[in-house]
């Protein structure tokens, strides 16, 4: 049987530490700019490309609005992980989770970005997966 040393302890709850703050401000950065395009979204729907061969079609307006919320809602998670809230590491993969599948949905609109913000909260699921529950 091997014994863990206080050493080893506080170096695994660092790096513990440090996954969950990169979850944080990565969740919220993206929230921000998730944040910003349901703005555009909302004020000229025209910004976006126009796909008419694609299976998912949504209203422009009001997959901005859902963009606008989603981002916020992320942001104020991204809050609660820096407290190291257990609630906001959960919330945060659900929320991330949800984004992923937004994203999924709005290639067509903004293929660059929706993919680069699916890698975003990619990142942010394994940091807070990874996070072992604090003793």
């Amino acid at each position: 049987m091997t014994t863990i040393t206080s050493n080893q302890r506080r170096t695994s709850e660092g790096a513990a530490g440090g996954l969950v703050t990169f979850a944080a401000v990565m969740l919220f950065i993206a929230g921000i700019l998730d944040l910003f395009r349901g703005i555009m979204a909302i004020a000229d729907d025209n910004i976006y490309v126009a796909t008419p061969n694609y299976i998912f079609k949504f209203d422009l307006t009001s997959w901005g609005w859902i963009q606008l919320v989603l981002g916020v809602i992320a942001m104020a998670v991204s809050a609660g992980l820096f407290t190291r809230a257990l609630w906001a590491r959960v919330v945060g993969i659900a929320i991330a989770g949800l984004l992923v599948i937004a994203n999924f949905l709005s290639i067509p609109y903004y293929p660059v970005w929706s993919i680069v913000l699916i890698a975003l909260y990619a990142f942010v699921i394994w940091a807070l997966s990874v996070v072992q529950r604090e003793p």
